[in-house]
């Protein structure tokens, strides 16, 4: 009797017309070896994926669920998690970039540090694509500041998730590529145990990437979502201290020089005051949220 596969590979994916044959063979070989199942979401693509996908369909262990219409990369996610039925799940790209014996060292990992999130590290290999490295940094750096997940590589797309933990929190994560970004910081933000393994990248075999500065700009904004959601303080207090700092560097030269009060230097001083109460009693929304 066949055990219940513990591990589902979820993958989305969007117009792969090219990487799909090449991807595919070893996707199902590795699955079939290590008793994996596997979920591919066609999402909406408007070339030959899905007649590739659906030559495949009678493959053991196997869903191929299809968008009619794109939805995007989290969409695409999110379709397949609420779909897997195993304890566990690790999410690959479908370019063929990623080395399958890697989802091994993240089970491996996960196992060692009983962590809820086992994210596919990048760090030491270098990006091509000049957009592709500045989108990164610039997501890593701001993300870093307003939350301190510990994580360096948090746009990975290969993670090893808890399944009751994904499906708990896709709900809170856009659809769009923002989603790799988002949901690791939910996991750090609620105190879930996010671990990094290094993982190796191959060059990709076919299509084109769509990572890049705009992608960064959403993901910083869905990060500014996020965190008005778990800890809005963190952005309301410094907002909060730069008016009133501003307003008293303003105002007490004038003060001192006996010109009176500035009506310019009490009105930041007061949006200062104002921001404050309003970051309190966004972060008591906030823990009211969590509680309930």
């Amino acid at each position: 009797m066949t055990e219940d596969p513990k591990i589902t590979i979820v993958i989305p994916c969007y117009n792969e017309e090219e990487s799909l044959p090449l991807f595919l063979p070893g996707l199902f070989k590795y699955s079939k070896e290590k008793n994996c199942k596997v979920i591919i979401i066609n999402d909406g693509s408007t070339d030959s994926t899905e007649k590739i996908l659906n030559e495949y369909s009678m493959q053991d262990n196997f869903t191929f669920i299809n968008h009619k219409l794109n939805m995007g990369y989290g969409g695409a996610l999110k379709t397949a998690i609420k779909n897997v039925r195993s304890e566990y799940l690790v999410s690959i790209d479908a370019d063929g970039q990623h080395y399958l014996e890697d989802i091994d060292l993240l089970y491996e990992k996960l196992l060692e540090t009983d962590a809820d999130m086992v994210v596919g590290s990048r760090k030491e290999i270098k990006s091509e694509d000049a957009y592709r490295t500045t989108g990164k940094w610039i997501i890593r750096n701001i993300s870093g500041l307003l939350v301190n997940s510990g994580v360096y590589d948090i746009n990975s797309g290969m993670k090893l998730y808890k399944t009751e933990l994904a499906q708990k929190y896709i709900n809170l994560c856009p659809d769009t590529m923002a989603f790799s970004d988002i949901i690791t910081l939910i996991f750090s933000a609620n105190k879930h145990l996010v671990v990094e393994q290094p993982v190796r990248i191959k060059k990709r075999t076919g299509g084109k990437s769509t990572v890049g500065l705009n992608t960064a700009f959403d993901t910083v904004m869905e990060v500014l979502n996020i965190v008005m959601l778990f800890n809005p303080i963190k952005i309301f207090l410094p907002l909060s201290l730069i008016f009133f700092v501003l307003g008293v560097v303003w105002g007490v030269p004038i003060i001192i020089a006996g010109r009176g009060v500035s009506v310019g230097a009490a009105l930041l001083i007061l949006m200062g005051v104002i921001t404050f109460l309003l970051g309190l009693i966004a972060e008591q929304l906030s823990l009211l949220r969590k509680r309930f």
